[in-house]
């Protein structure tokens, strides 16, 4: 494979998909035009620039062989599709740049033009009641319909549900890994992960190849911040990884909106604390586009040809009705069944096609509710 990459973006990516260098490291060799060497092969040429003896023998050992080798992650990432862009790209998020600590090389598959619309970014508990899974879900898919893309971290629980609803409307969704793009994690929702890439964009700043490990989910959670224009809080535990999200958007000068939850629930503590602190309150799309007024024109234009929530679920008059019904309260088949008039062994077929659709989910005791 002959690649025609400039020094600069090919000395980025050689040296952040190098063991033992770290951002620091890569800002050193930026701030010297390391790439204007006359032999990166030397040690001593990046001992010189402020490399620590073990890194600098890794770069000199990476810069001595060929940038396309078959086995190097940006190779495998570009043969699954993937674009590689660091901050020297014209595709690169300006929001990103902002940021204290811009990432030196993303990974993206999907629709790169997703990083130029507005976004907003949705977190919360892997374990949500069902009162945050139905505002997570509520929430996102009014944000989207309005034009905004929902950014999350593809997590089980609140991440996911918000996804799934952006997928519904013109916004569309950006699911940001802490793992590399080609290993969904979690693994249950890899059905989730291929609609994202097919209609949204998943995107990481882990090499390809690269495994798992906790301190990734903070670098990732970052990067769910600096895309956004703020975050929103929706269900979370006093210490959680969502929480740490909102201090970094704060941390950004980034906007941090709180959905308030029973005084009772422990999943409740971080949003209402943020409120106490100065987050904004927020129940529907319309309190957090008030923010954005700015944005009106952009979003009117990005919306033009919106369509309905039935007319991008391909909904049914039936379904629609279910749905409806289900969102001013849960309701079991017996109950549904006394509201619509639809004869059990059809109503019984229309729940199981809305939950393969995830538009209602079946709670314990045989009771459904709208997502």
């Amino acid at each position: 494979m002959t690649l025609n990459v400039d020094k600069c973006k090919q000395m980025v990516i050689m040296l952040h998909e190098c063991s033992g260098i770290g951002w620091h490291t890569v800002q050193k060799a930026v701030a010297h035009k390391a790439w204007e060497f006359s032999d990166g092969t030397s040690a001593a040429e990046w001992l010189a620039i402020g490399f620590g003896r073990a890194q600098a023998e890794t770069a000199a050992r990476r810069w001595s062989e060929p940038f396309d080798q078959a086995d190097m992650p940006y190779i495998r990432a570009m043969e699954l599709g993937a674009s590689v862009l660091t901050p020297f790209d014209n595709e690169y998020p300006e929001y990103l740049r902002r940021i204290p600590q811009p990432p030196w090389v993303l990974y993206a598959l999907g629709r790169l033009e997703l990083l130029e619309r507005p976004s907003i970014a949705m977190v919360g508990t892997r374990n949500p009641s069902a009162y945050g899974r139905h505002t997570a879900f509520s929430l996102s898919e009014q944000l989207s319909v309005q034009g905004l893309t929902v950014v999350s971290g593809l997590a089980r629980g609140i991440d996911s549900k918000a996804h799934e609803a952006a997928l519904r409307g013109i916004g569309s969704t950006i699911a940001v890994m802490a793992s590399s793009v080609d290993n969904c994690y979690p693994a249950e929702n890899r059905s989730l992960y291929q609609q994202i890439i097919e209609q949204g964009l998943v995107l990481s700043e882990t090499p390809i190849g690269s495994p798992l490990h906790p301190g990734m989910f903070p670098l990732r959670n970052r990067i769910i911040a600096g895309l956004s224009l703020g975050t929103i809080v929706v269900e979370a535990a006093k210490g959680s990884g969502s929480l740490i999200t909102a201090d970094q958007a704060l941390e950004m000068g980034r906007d941090v909106f709180a959905i308030p939850g029973p005084i009772s629930s422990p999943k409740s503590e971080g949003p209402n604390s943020l409120i106490r602190e100065g987050a904004k309150l927020v129940s529907s799309a319309a309190h957090i586009l008030e923010e954005y007024s700015w944005l009106q024109e952009e979003l009117q234009n990005l919306t033009t040809a919106k369509k309905t929530f039935s007319e991008i679920a391909s909904m049914t008059p039936e379904e629609q009705k279910i749905i409806d019904l289900l969102r001013d309260r849960p309701l079991t088949i017996n109950g549904l069944h006394q509201l619509t008039m639809i004869p059990f062994g059809h109503l019984s077929a229309l729940l199981i096609n809305l939950c393969i659709k995830r538009t209602i989910e079946q709670q314990p005791g045989a009771v459904y509710i709208a997502l």
